[in-house]
């Protein structure tokens, strides 16, 4: 079984609050970085720290707090590593280590140690849960899955209670659930419908490697049976000889105008910014209901041309396949 930490010396000296710095944390320190063999030994060694007493633990906290006292903080968190380990069974039906859980639970106590305050007036154990919960519940999230689970506080309460809910609606088969029951567990936790059904959704399927095999053969896999959804070198090569033919057309129906109209027309409608009738009854030194026709009658002018063109270059193909 794998060593139930995930913190490194490097984290610990630099990530978590310095702890290494201010003096070192002696058993506690074994015990997160690995130098028991596996969970039982952890187990174990946490039976060591006794149980604080109240006064005795704001004691603790406050030396730590305002000294920075490692042996404090040692006895302060190792009497709360059974409280990881249990909180850490409790998410025992997601299907990951138990070592793997407790790990992160360690962080979190860690981080509940950083931000503990004595002077709130409750004990260390209810502020540390929350903590471990997070960190138990975020790690599950990202680990749970291959494909990322979302992470938005309705989808957490959807994904860590829609199996309990469903367990009490007597709602256990597989497939999508009764609109009566999408509504009944929306309105319990207040998240949106759709977010249960897609939830319900995928929480009901497994994961499917790509390169799982299709046959006994070992031959063919899922991955060479999907569609390619980029277009083929023949269609790129088709738009790519359509863009050039219109702006060829294009660009020879603009030589049919004169200048005023060519300038017109590109400053009202071939600019990513077009130029105002006032700008350019300014500009031309005439009326803007001048340059509105001008624009329209050169913008017609173009159609013309263009289509002219067109129809031009089709009939060869037309006659050639009569």
């Amino acid at each position: 079984m794998s060593v139930p930490c995930t913190l490194t010396e490097k984290e610990w000296c630099h990530g978590r609050g310095g702890a290494l710095e201010r003096g070192g944390l002696g058993v506690l320190k074994k015990l997160l970085t690995g130098e028991n063999a596996s969970l039982s030994r952890y187990v174990e060694e946490s039976k060591r720290f006794p149980i604080l007493a109240p006064d005795e633990e704001r004691e603790l906290a406050v030396a730590w707090r305002d000294r920075g006292s490692a042996q404090a903080l040692e006895r302060l968190v190792g009497s709360h590593l059974r409280l990881v380990i249990k909180i850490a069974r409790g998410f025992g039906g997601y299907g990951l280590p138990l070592a793997d859980l407790v790990a992160e639970g360690n962080v979190g106590l860690m981080q509940a140690a950083q931000k503990f305050d004595p002077e709130r007036g409750f004990r260390f154990a209810t502020y540390a849960t929350w903590w471990i919960r997070a960190a138990i519940q975020e790690y599950i999230l990202h680990s749970w899955s291959l494909v990322k689970m979302g992470t938005t506080a309705a989808q957490k309460k959807l994904f860590f209670n829609l199996r309990r809910l469903k367990s009490q609606m007597e709602e256990l088969e597989q497939g999508d659930l009764s609109p009566a029951t999408v509504t009944a567990i929306a309105t319990e936790l207040d998240v949106p419908e759709l977010e249960v059904v897609e939830m319900n959704r995928r929480l009901s399927s497994n994961d499917s490697s790509l390169d799982a095999t299709l046959s006994s053969d070992g031959e063919t896999n899922w991955l060479e049976l999907l569609a390619d959804d980029r277009p083929t070198q023949e269609s790129v090569i088709a738009d790519a000889d359509e863009l050039a033919l219109r702006r060829r057309l294009v660009g020879q129906a603009l030589e049919r105008l004169d200048d005023r109209e060519r300038r017109i027309l590109f400053e009202r409608r071939l600019k990513d910014d077009p130029s105002t009738l006032e700008a350019l009854s300014q500009q031309f030194c005439v009326s803007r209901e001048r340059v509105r026709q001008i624009e329209v009658r050169a913008f017609e002018k173009l159609q013309k041309a263009v289509l002219s063109a067109a129809q031009a270059l089709r009939r060869p193909t037309a006659h050639a396949a009569a």
